[in-house]
C-alpha cells in the first residue's frame, strides 16, 4: 500500500470524471480496502486455511487479477466508457485488488501473526494504527489528485494511464513471480 504510488493508476482509472466523482470513488476505495484489510487482519489466516488457500495462490491469484486491467490500461479499453458497464472502478480494480490486493493481504496477515507471536496488546494496536494511517494516506493522496489533473489536462492522463498500465503490468509479473517462489519454498519444506 502506498499512498503516492496510487495517484497515477487512481487517475488513470478515473480521469473521465468530474471532480465530484473523483472524490467519492476516493472514498469508497479507500473505505472497501480498509474493510478488506481489517477483515483479513482479524480472520485472514482462518479463511485462508477454511478455504485450503497457500499465501502463493493468493499472490498468483492477485497477479493475474492486476495483468488483466493493466493490459485494460495499456490497449485503452479503460477509457472506453461503453467497455465499464455499470461497474465501479472504485470497488474493482481499485479498492480491490489494487489498494487491498495480495500483497497488503499477505502482509497484514504476517504482521497480526508477529503481533501473536510476541504477546501483549501492543503489537495488535501497532498493526490497526498502522492500517488506519496508510489507509487515511491513502484517501488524502487520492482525494486531493485533482490538482494533478488541472494542470496535466486529458491528454497528460492519456499519456499517465499508459505508464500506470506498465506500472501496474510489472507489479503484476512481480506477484506472480513471488508466487512461484513462494510455492517453491512451500515444497522444499
Amino acid at each position: 500500500m502506498d499512498p503516492p504510488g496510487v495517484v497515477p493508476i487512481f487517475l488513470a482509472l478515473t480521469g473521465a470524471m468530474d471532480a465530484k466523482a473523483r472524490s467519492k470513488a476516493a472514498f469508497q476505495a479507500t473505505l472497501l480496502s480498509l474493510g478488506v484489510i481489517s477483515l483479513f487482519a482479524l480472520a485472514g489466516k482462518q479463511i485462508l486455511h477454511y478455504l485450503g488457500v497457500d499465501l502463493p495462490a493468493l499472490q498468483g491469484a492477485g497477479g493475474l487479477l492486476l495483468l488483466l486491467v493493466a493490459l485494460e490500461l495499456l490497449t485503452g479499453k479503460a477509457d472506453d466508457p461503453s467497455s465499464s458497464g455499470a461497474s465501479n472502478v472504485a470497488l474493482v480494480p481499485l479498492g480491490t485488488p489494487l489498494l487491498a490486493g495480495p500483497g497488503a493481504i499477505v502482509a497484514v496477515i504476517l504482521f497480526v501473526q508477529d503481533a501473536d507471536n510476541a504477546g501483549g496488546y501492543g503489537g495488535y494496536i501497532a498493526v490497526a494504527l498502522a492500517i488506519l494511517g496508510v489507509h487515511i494516506g491513502i484517501y488524502l493522496a487520492m482525494r486531493f489528485s485533482s490538482v494533478i489533473v488541472r494542470v496535466i489536462k486529458r491528454g497528460g492522463i492519456e499519456v499517465l494511464t499508459r505508464i500506470a498500465g506498465l506500472l501496474l503490468a510489472a507489479i503484476a509479473v512481480q506477484l506472480i513471480a513471488a508466487s512461484i517462489f513462494g510455492y517453491i519454498e512451500l515444497f522444499k519444506s
